[in-house]
């Protein structure tokens, strides 16, 4: 159920405060869930391209690719539910993977590893959100006081 449905839903069975989470990448999109009743908004692809982020550089090159046009959830790379940008990898063993975490994760562990040592996207884990087009190089520090200017 996508954020803006769910977020009204739950206030009508609860009164605990809630957070808003998921597709979340701009000061509007803050200001919107905000007006909506949550308490407050957490992103998380909108810091992946921050100098301060730990992603790797094939990672962040991934995100202004414009060969990738969208994300979906996986348990491939990992054995555990997450959304990534659509690569190889992910399309090739989506269908198939186990709900196998950790083990998932250390059997692709050196795939993915060499992948990105290589500059190879199409085997790496391109963890991002549906708003992953909505990155930028901007500071940590710059981008939370101008999502906090909402």
């Amino acid at each position: 159920m996508p954020l803006r449905a769910l977020l009204p839903a739950v206030q009508k069975i609860t009164r605990q405060p809630l957070i808003g989470a998921g597709g979340l990448a701009t000061a509007a999109d803050v200001a919107e869930i905000l007006s909506l009743g949550a308490v407050a908004a957490q992103l998380g692809t909108a810091f992946l391209r921050c100098p301060e982020s730990g992603a790797g550089a094939v990672h962040k090159a991934a995100l202004t690719d414009p060969g990738y046009t969208s994300t979906a959830m996986t348990r491939a790379f990992s054995g555990r539910p997450a959304r990534g940008l659509i690569n190889r990898f992910l399309t090739e063993h989506s269908g198939d993977a186990p709900a196998a975490y950790p083990d998932v994760h250390y059997v692709t562990a050196p795939l993915r590893r060499a992948s990105a040592a290589q500059g190879n996207p199409d085997s790496v884990n391109l963890w991002a959100g549906e708003s992953f087009r909505e990155t930028t190089e901007t500071p940590a520090a710059t981008l939370v006081a101008a999502l906090a200017s909402a």
